[in-house]
């Protein structure tokens, strides 16, 4: 029996991971960990052990972590500067001296190579150089962005507008359907030779128009499409220039390798989260 304990199972990702684990191993070698254990709630009735695991309480770490010998480590969502990378090494740290065997990570794609020196892709490189220098076995799962953030957005402007707007230039954009990158994780957790691997988890590339001609079939109308500046393509605009520049256009195979299969396109990822948010 291996105990694999999953932090962020309050979250979106953690809570993917723990369902398709459910279906892989008994809940008994599961422990799901949480800052506050009254929000999963639901788990302890499905025979899932919920522990208290807060990043930024070592003792509470120390309990959490008995026993357990595969750790899934979901990057943190504190990007105050210094905050996360701290919580990162605590929990490195406290798993290394509890015995955790192998630590399973989520970076982020090309964070490596972010220009923004302190900024939040820094932290998740020194968090892989703390992995590294830990001791511990270790599988680092560098996670694209997700595509439900970009589409999420162009849905809603394509039901009400009946268009949809970016700064991108017809560059393309590399993202990964959070389902898929949760099931990434789900067998890099339960599967043979992971230890001490790297995986640069890519989704395939899609463009603006591409997207447009995908929601029209998804929504059984037309969607047009129009570029604006980065200010009048609102929160995502920050994100354009990068885009723009060719930095989000990388692809790679890890994740379909993983999942077993090519890892969601575009227009099934449009659909399955247009009847999510209803029509």
């Amino acid at each position: 029996m291996t105990r694999i304990a999953v932090t962020g199972v309050t979250g979106n990702l953690g809570r993917l991971v723990v369902e398709d684990l459910l279906a892989k191993v008994p809940p008994g070698d599961l422990v799901a960990l949480a800052r506050t254990p009254e929000k999963a709630a639901d788990l302890p009735g499905r025979g899932v052990e919920v522990r208290r695991g807060d990043h930024d309480d070592a003792v509470s770490l120390d309990a959490a972590l008995k026993g357990i010998e595969v750790l899934f480590l979901v990057s943190g969502p504190d990007m105050t500067p210094g905050v996360r990378l701290r919580q990162h090494r605590t929990v490195i740290d406290r798993a290394v001296r509890a015995g955790v065997r192998r630590i399973v990570y989520t970076g982020a794609a090309g964070a490596e190579n972010d220009p923004v020196v302190g900024g939040p892709a820094a932290d998740h490189t020194a968090t892989e150089k703390a992995l590294h220098e830990s001791g511990t076995a270790y599988t680092v799962l560098r996670n694209a962005l997700y595509s439900e953030a970009f589409l999420g957005t162009a849905l809603a402007q394509a039901r009400q507008t009946g268009e949809i707007t970016s700064s991108t230039g017809g560059r393309p954009l590399n993202t990964a359907r959070l389902r898929d990158l949760a099931l990434a994780a789900s067998a890099a957790l339960t599967g043979a030779g992971h230890e001490n691997a790297t995986y640069e988890l890519y989704g395939p590339l899609w463009t603006y128009p591409e997207l447009a001609a995908a929601l029209a079939r998804v929504l059984g109308g037309p969607v047009g499409y129009r570029e604006v500046t980065d200010a009048e393509a609102g929160w995502l605009g920050s994100l354009f220039p990068a885009v723009r520049a060719g930095a989000l256009a990388t692809t790679g195979p890890d994740l379909a390798r993983l999942l077993g299969r090519p890892a969601a396109g575009l227009e099934e990822t449009a659909a399955a989260l247009a009847a999510r948010m209803g029509g």
